[in-house]
């Protein structure tokens, strides 16, 4: 059970700052920001490696298995659902937070677990 929280901690997702941007550490909470911050992007965290699209898709890899999604904005939290090898992961809307050079990313809108991936 403690593995698939942090997988599902992790899946829910830190990355580089744009360069110019002053504001290195805030939440994100419009789509439009979230989505200049992936775009074109992966992100990374000892044996995760995703995509988050514009498109509303999420694809990649982690431990070992693919994972699969789709994600959406909701009232300034991503929203997401996925399936991590044969385990179908339940929807589940987070806060994304930019640190630095990472975003973190809190299950429950905020009051769950996280994971900082980084971006590639």
């Amino acid at each position: 059970m403690r593995t698939t929280a942090l997988i599902l901690a992790t899946l829910t997702t830190l990355l580089p700052m744009q360069a110019g941007a002053a504001d290195t550490d805030h939440r994100v909470t419009d789509r439009s920001e979230f989505v200049s911050l992936v775009a074109g992007r992966q992100l990374t965290h000892l044996g995760v490696a995703l995509t988050v699209g514009d498109n509303g898709r999420i694809s990649g890899r982690a431990f070992g298995k693919a994972v699969t999604g789709s994600w959406n904005w909701q009232d300034g939290y991503f929203c997401r659902t996925m399936t991590w090898g044969d385990e179908v992961l339940p929807h589940n809307c987070q806060t994304v937070r930019l640190e630095g050079s990472r975003l973190r990313f809190t299950s429950d809108q905020g009051a769950g677990d996280y994971a900082r991936l980084t971006l590639k």
